[in-house]
């Protein structure tokens, strides 16, 4: 596999032109067409560049190889990597803009039992420049349609722990958010971690403003831990702890996700608990309705129970809202269909 030019900043593409013999300015034009979503092989740049470029670059790192269309305008996508590997993501439309989902891994480790991203493990890590292109693909693909860009939000909530890639996904959200770039706002940006209490306190000194999400879908240590390996190793406590320094470091309210599962945490005890845990704090929950997974045995609740349960919440006093659900006739949820590609494929 070849080295990826997206995981080049702007000054590290000014380096790599001047290595290569040529003036700095190509690094403009190499900039604006990697934003453009283009190919190496499609850069407005001389030819002697490109033959010399993709002796060592990818000309495609990120490729949409098939896509799904819901009947609600969702679109997902599998994307094919460079070294064969495939991942997934999502366009989403909404009244206030569009939101691509992006992947941060192939697989995951966190082994939630509610996810199919975790049922062949982690596989390896996405590069900034692997988790940029999804962005600038799905962009590209929708240029037409929207100007001055299709994408106005990203949420890091894909096929992997975006927490457990740190350094690739930090580069990555000063590269999506760079201006003279695509220069999406960190504040319309979400990254959903299930609560990786270093990484937490890390990230709130990065001057990087992101929505911080945490998957909780529990209100205690011992019940969390039933769904959610991590718990063993992070309690709420510590997380709380650590949301509470990112508030103070970002100003940026932080948000629960919590996805509603039957006969496990959606009862008028776990509401009560939620409203023990967090009211008074500078936080919403966002209550989701259990994408079931062929291969687990979780199931969802109805709608009437789903709101009957955030109607609790709301009366404690707490900020929460029902997420629409939006891609379920295409597998929207998180790798479920990366994982019927591999069965497809294996067989």
């Amino acid at each position: 596999m070849k080295k990826i030019l997206q995981d080049l900043s702007y000054g590290e593409l000014e380096e790599l032109v001047i290595s290569l013999g040529e003036k700095k300015f190509r690094a403009q034009q190499l900039y604006q067409g990697i934003m453009r979503g283009e190919k190496i092989s499609k850069i407005n740049v001389s030819a002697e560049l490109r033959s010399k470029l993709l002796e060592e670059y990818e000309d495609e790192p990120v490729k949409i190889i098939q896509t799904f269309h819901s009947s609600d305008g969702t679109e997902k996508y599998l994307f094919a990597l460079a070294d064969g590997n495939v991942i997934e993501g999502v366009f989403m439309r909404y009244k206030y803009g569009n939101t691509q989902c992006v992947s941060t891994q192939v697989g995951c480790r966190m082994s939630c039992k509610f996810c199919a991203s975790t049922l062949g493990g982690l596989v390896r890590n996405l590069s900034s420049g692997e988790i940029l292109c999804q962005v600038l693909t799905v962009d590209a693909l929708h240029s037409a349609e929207f100007t001055p860009r299709a994408v106005t939000n990203v949420v890091l909530m894909g096929s992997g722990e975006p927490l457990d890639n740190y350094d690739n996904v930090v580069k990555f959200l000063r590269a999506v958010s760079a201006k003279g770039g695509i220069n999406i706002s960190p504040r319309n940006i979400s990254l959903s971690t299930c609560g990786i209490v270093p990484k937490i306190y890390s990230l709130a000194d990065e001057g990087l403003p992101v929505n911080l999400t945490i998957s909780l879908h529990q209100t205690t240590d011992e019940g969390r831990a039933r769904t959610m390996p991590i718990a063993n190793k992070y309690k709420i406590a510590e997380i709380l702890k650590a949301c509470e320094y990112y508030f103070e470091k970002t100003g940026r309210r932080y948000i629960f996700e919590y996805s509603l599962i039957a006969d496990e945490n959606c009862d008028k005890a776990h509401a009560d608990g939620l409203i023990s845990l967090l009211k008074g704090r500078p936080c919403h929950v966002n209550l989701i309705r259990l994408n079931e997974v062929k291969e687990r045995t979780l199931k969802s609740i109805d709608e009437k129970a789903a709101y009957r349960f955030l109607g609790l919440l709301t009366k404690g006093g707490l900020s929460a809202t029902l997420r629409r659900q939006i891609g379920a006739d295409i597998g929207g949820a998180c790798g479920q269909l990366r994982a019927s590609y591999i069965e497809n494929n294996d067989n």
